[in-house]
């Protein structure tokens, strides 16, 4: 099954395919609600306690179609994740391990909401809660989930190591190593 992953205002668009090989959480991370802030777009992206919805999988299943010239990355931090959006519109699509060959990819539930289905029907419930220590009610929300989903996406990782589909990435020039785009402090 094929899910739609679609900015804003229509500008870039792309697919996520094998929509069962994935990992649902919602993240409460301080680095994530920065990243809503930087994009201006914290209301859309942020529940009501901090949390970002966000769906791992792996690059190779992401597809863009249009407008991959407004594809833009940041970092918070000299060691963080490198942080997708749309730069026509600001809206987030997913955050990257900096070095292509850690094939990851969370992607930001607001450039998923805009296709067919819901968010539910395509990927599943959320199964886990992560860094809740930073959620903005402080005991609203518990960790759960964090063991098996650390080992479901190690799983996906090192299979892609090894079977070289890590490679295949619209976020990096995998000759050299090198984002797509240039990133933003």
């Amino acid at each position: 099954m094929n899910h739609p992953i679609r900015c804003s205002c229509g500008v870039l668009k792309g697919t996520v395919s094998k929509t069962d090989v994935v990992n649902r959480c919602v993240c409460y991370c301080t680095d994530c609600q920065a990243f809503a802030h930087f994009l201006k777009r914290n209301t859309e992206i942020l529940d009501g306690l901090g949390g970002t919805d966000i769906i791992q999988t792996l690059p190779k299943y992401i597809s863009f179609t249009e407008g991959t010239e407004n594809l833009a990355c940041m970092r918070l931090t000299e060691n963080g994740l490198l942080r997708w959006y749309a730069s026509c519109c600001n809206t987030p699509i997913g955050n990257t391990h900096p070095n292509f060959k850690t094939s990851f990819v969370g992607l930001i539930h607001t450039c998923l909401e805009a296709g067919e289905g819901s968010l539910d029907g395509s990927f599943g419930p959320i199964r886990m809660h992560v860094h809740t220590k930073h959620a903005k009610a402080e005991g609203k929300v518990k960790s759960v989930g964090v063991a098996a989903a650390i080992l479901r996406l190690t799983g996906m990782i090192l299979r892609a190591r090894f079977d070289g589909s890590y490679k295949i990435t619209p976020f990096f020039v995998t000759e050299t190593g090198a984002p797509i785009a240039a990133q933003k402090y």
